[in-house]
């Protein structure tokens, strides 16, 4: 398609932040497909969530936040958590008329005439004033590469690829990751595979106690000012812990949760270390977490030095037209609500002060 069509605001991704934003937009006036549209590139509504393991059920779920305006009330809790929150988002859509297009690529966001950007897309083009991007992280999983990577005779896979523990019975998996999809991998793995082994760069730290609101501010005070300084933002874990259930503790208890300094190289049988000591796999699991998946937003240069983009709020400091939610201190879920609101505020106060000057 060769036409340009024109809104008001376009909305990349429709997960969490995506609706949340779509529907502040809503609120405050701006009508769908006339003055904004919403593009997502998944199949069907539910965000990252519609890809989780069948094995994490909604009740294993840390901090699922309602989005604005709608309850998730009456969720089973033994159902998969993909389940719950495709369905609980379909509703949303429909709820709200959001009118999401999807499945929609998102291939590059340019610089246009008169002031706009341009959206280029698999379902063409759309020129706007203004843009949210809620992206999230899910499509950039990250490998780290080590020496012998390739000559690695089992199988590797990442957390974005695990279907859930059953496939590894009998096997020796070695777990890479410090985060709360790596113990979780390690506590499911245990009654399958024949042995597991946990590697983390950094020793794990485990939260104690509830993790209250004072807790999580201080948790977002920290990763925003990363943000301010152009950097990457840090995993969740990294700032607040691994919280210490039952679960956990049993886990320490038996073992499982016995963690090994990162390995220095791999080997085709398994994993090295450099004083000689060697643990034998058939499958290497990298819980390494995911980067923001920003690369449509490249032709804006908009990255500082640090390899992250500098944001005051939600807002991109190179670029006021540009709103980052669910990135940083907003990839929360509760993070992400919060953040559309703000993206709206600041979008309409933008677009009315355009108004205001023309």
């Amino acid at each position: 398609m060769n036409e340009v069509r024109e809104v008001e605001v376009v909305v990349i991704g429709a997960g969490q932040a995506g609706l949340a934003a779509a529907y502040h937009l809503r609120r405050t006036g701006f009508e769908p497909d006339r003055d904004t549209v919403v593009l997502d590139h998944s199949p069907g509504p539910g965000g990252a969530w519609q890809f989780r393991w069948p094995s994490l059920t909604f009740g294993r779920v840390h901090g699922m936040h309602a989005l604005p305006g709608m309850e998730l009330t009456g969720a089973d809790p033994a159902r998969p958590s993909s389940e719950v929150v495709r369905e609980y988002f379909d509703r949303y859509e429909r709820a709200f008329d959001l009118r999401v297009r999807r499945p929609v690529d998102v291939r590059a966001v340019r610089e246009g005439a008169a002031g706009r950007l341009l959206v280029e897309t698999s379902d063409g083009t759309w020129s706007a004033r203004a843009l949210i991007n809620a992206t999230g992280t899910w499509d950039r999983p990250f490998w780290p590469r080590y020496p012998g990577w390739e000559t690695f005779r089992g199988r590797q896979l990442h957390t974005a690829q695990y279907a859930g523990p059953e496939e590894f019975a009998g096997q020796r998996v070695v777990v890479v990751g410090g985060g709360a999809s790596g113990t979780q991998h390690l506590l499911e793995l245990a009654p399958y595979a024949a042995a597991t082994t946990w590697v983390t760069r950094r020793p794990p730290v485990f939260r104690e106690g509830p993790f209250d609101q004072e807790a999580g501010r201080a948790a977002v005070a920290r990763v925003e000012e990363r943000v301010r300084q152009g950097l990457p933002p840090r995993s969740v874990v990294s700032v607040t812990g691994l919280p210490l259930n039952d679960a956990v503790r049993q886990g320490l208890a038996d073992g499982v949760l016995d963690r090994r300094p990162m390995f220095d190289r791999i080997v085709p049988d398994g994993v090295e270390w450099e004083d000689g000591r060697r643990v034998a796999a058939d499958v290497i699991l990298w819980a390494t977490g995911f980067r923001a998946a920003l690369d449509h937003l490249a032709p804006l240069r908009l990255r500082e030095p640090g390899g992250g983009i500098r944001v005051e709020g939600t807002r991109a400091v190179a670029d006021p037209r540009i709103h980052l939610v669910g990135y940083g201190p907003s990839a929360s879920t509760v993070g992400a609500n919060r953040a559309g609101r703000a993206a709206v505020r600041d979008i309409r106060r933008l677009l009315d002060g355009e108004r205001a000057a023309a």
